[in-house]
């Protein structure tokens, strides 16, 4: 578009005619200058013609000669602007020899900083449609700009989509009036058009400008100084921008986590620094409920139960609500190859899969499939460093202000993991200060397992908030933390008291103790604790009896848990010889260097613990390898 010529002429002497963009107001013409105008009314004395949609004006008889119609073009300039505000126009004395050159609206624009100071006047926005949901009444637009998400409502007609050729990720300019809604700003929508060319691209570079560093992590000093923990900041950094992006973009979040303490130590405090987030960036005050979604996984890796459950729920509400496919988040889970049939099944449809782990990974099995991985083991640490304690610095790089809150949390994870890391004596000081000592943490982890057990697949939000501590102020914390872990122990203790008399004990030839247990036939089903808990907790005791190294396997028929103390199994090895050695066995599971889980074919229980049993006989003895956390079950 250009304004360089005057008196409506160009510098080859030939007139030049602008056409209005629709959106033009009074305020874009100038005197003296030609515009094409279409007539939309005849009448006795003159035509009525249409500049824009908000222009329009009459061209007097005096000045007419000729026959006109509706429709009809015609060229004009403008005479006067009436006392009253109507505008008068005359034709110009022009051929049809003519440059027609397009004038756009310059738009004053609003942004979503912008809105609340703004409610009940017209204000223009430009941003890109990141959901479109039809509801019984109007269609509802969410935008982003560079400050945030508004929802937009045009309203058609009932239940009828307004504006049918915009999509999500087109980039539009929208007229309307903020105003506010069950406690949100929404913007009543005018008018509404998508940008394209020079306006489309001169709007993405400065909403993709903005958004690249909003989606900035915070810089946030640690919890503890820990030089082990240093060299996976730069990953968690990483996966921060990237959540804070997909906030921005307003694409939903769905978390799946490890079903145990350190998986809920994990998950929570993301979740919770994630919705605080929303709330910042969305107009919509129900838009944390909408995009964050936090789910647990009882299996050490990502089922195809699961993977298709939350595959078919995020198309479901694409379908309903318009929603964008989400991002995956895999918490204390998800490095295993076990992973990857489930992680291709999300392939299919370009979900994004972020995996924060630290049991033993096969990174050459799920790189292809993961945007980001962040596991201790990929910096030459292990499983020591725990998910959880990873995570809470995940939740203070997303929002600074929450990471008081969580000071005790990385010490419940390395309790409900029984990490040996160097930096545990400092997590529980910090934990102390904030009014947590160690049998209070021991508490606390033993309540969430409790917890996790009788929730199955449900997340249990406000509960397990409560339990944690992270409630709003009015929590029965410290009731609920004392009843859960006091009704835990005692059912422990029960399941213990009806199983010990049936553990099989043996001396191995590298001088470890191995006990055995039928869990499936000696011990109670269906109830609390559950196989991998009843191993470790039986585990636990011979660990403190014999004071020697010790390996605990708990049994089913088609499955075994497997703990060891003193001993280097490197399971996730183990069952990958297993699953070449004994042929029609389907051996599979995965976990850490001496914590894991197998699953086999029942016919071939039998082999797979005599050969299992062989392997652990001929493992190195090394006394700094202790057990940590909760077998799956």
């Amino acid at each position: 578009m250009t304004r360089e010529s005057a008196g409506g002429a160009g510098e080859d002497g030939i007139s030049v005619v602008y056409d209005l963009d629709a959106d033009c107001t009074a305020d874009d013409i100038e005197e003296e200058r030609f515009y094409l105008a279409e007539i939309n009314g005849v009448v006795d004395y003159g035509v009525f013609v249409d500049l824009s949609d908000s222009i329009s004006g009459l061209v007097h008889e005096s000045v007419l000669d000729g026959t006109y119609r509706v429709g009809d073009e015609l060229v004009v300039s403008l005479e006067a602007v009436r006392d009253n505000g109507d505008l008068a126009f005359v034709p110009a004395e022009s051929s049809d020899d003519y440059d027609l050159e397009p004038i756009g609206h310059e738009y004053s624009l609003t942004g979503t900083d912008r809105l609340e100071a703004s409610v009940g006047e017209q204000i223009h926005l430009e941003g890109e449609v990141v959901q479109i949901k039809q509801t019984g009444g109007p269609t509802i637009f969410h935008v982003t700009d560079e400050y945030g998400v508004v929802p937009c409502a045009a309203f058609e007609e009932a239940g009828v989509r307004a504006y049918p050729a915009t999509e999500v990720g087109d980039v539009v300019r929208i007229t309307g009036v903020p105003e506010r809604r069950e406690g949100s700003i929404q913007l009543e929508v005018d008018g509404l058009s998508t940008l394209e060319g020079d306006d489309e691209a001169e709007a993405r570079e400065r909403i993709e400008h903005s958004l690249e560093e909003r989606a900035e992590p915070h810089t946030v000093e640690p919890l503890i100084d820990w030089p082990a923990f240093e060299a996976l900041r730069p990953d968690l950094e990483a996966v921060a921008k990237k959540l804070r992006r997909t906030v921005l973009e307003g694409r939903p979040i769905r978390i799946r986590h490890h079903a145990d303490g350190d998986g809920m130590c994990a998950a929570v405090p993301v979740q919770m620094a994630l919705e605080r987030f929303i709330e910042e960036v969305h107009e919509a005050d129900d838009a944390s409920r909408h995009l964050i979604k936090r789910l647990p996984a009882k299996a050490p890796y990502y089922e195809m139960e699961d993977a298709t459950r939350d595959l078919n729920y995020a198309l479901e509400d694409r379908e309903r609500h318009g929603h964008q496919l989400p991002l995956l988040l895999m918490l204390d889970n998800g490095s295993t190859a076990e992973d990857v049939p489930a992680y291709e099944t999300l392939a299919h449809y370009d979900i994004p899969i972020v995996a924060i782990d630290h049991h033993h990974p096969d990174p050459d099995a799920v790189e292809d499939s993961l945007a980001a991985h962040v596991n201790p083991y990929l910096h030459g640490e292990d499983y020591r460093i725990t998910t959880g304690m990873c995570c809470v610095e995940l939740a203070r790089m997303i929002d600074p202000a929450f990471g008081e809150q969580l000071r005790h949390v990385p010490a419940v994870a390395g309790l409900a993991d029984r990490s040996k890391a160097d930096a545990m004596a400092r997590y529980v000081e910090l934990a102390s200060e904030a009014g947590y000592d160690e049998d209070r943490l021991g508490d606390v982890s033993e309540a969430l397992d409790y917890a996790a057990h009788w929730l199955r697949y449900n997340s249990g939000d406000r509960l397990i908030r409560d339990l944690l501590g992270l409630g709003d102020g009015e929590d029965p914390h410290d009731e609920l933390v004392d009843f859960f872990s006091e009704r835990a122990r005692e059912d422990v203790e029960e399941q213990l008291e009806a199983a010990e008399p049936h553990v099989e004990h043996e001396r191995l030839a590298n001088d470890a103790h191995l006990y055995r247990l039928d869990v499936e036939n000696h011990a109670h089903r269906f109830t609390y604790p559950a196989p991998g808990k009843t191993t470790g907790e039986l585990h636990d005791r011979k660990i403190e009896a014999t004071g020697d190294p010790v390996i605990t396997v708990g049994y089913g028929p088609d499955f075994a848990v497997l703990r060891s103390d003193g001993v280097r199994l490197d399971i996730p090895n183990m069952v990958s010889e297993l699953a070449e050695e004994v042929e029609g066995a389907g051996v599979s599971g995965g976990g850490h260097l001496v914590v894991g889980s197998i699953k086999f074919v029942k016919g071939k229980r039998e082999a797979v613990i005599d050969a299992l049993v062989e392997k652990m006989a001929a493992a190195e003895i090394d006394d700094e390898l202790s057990a940590a956390g909760a077998i799956d079950d």
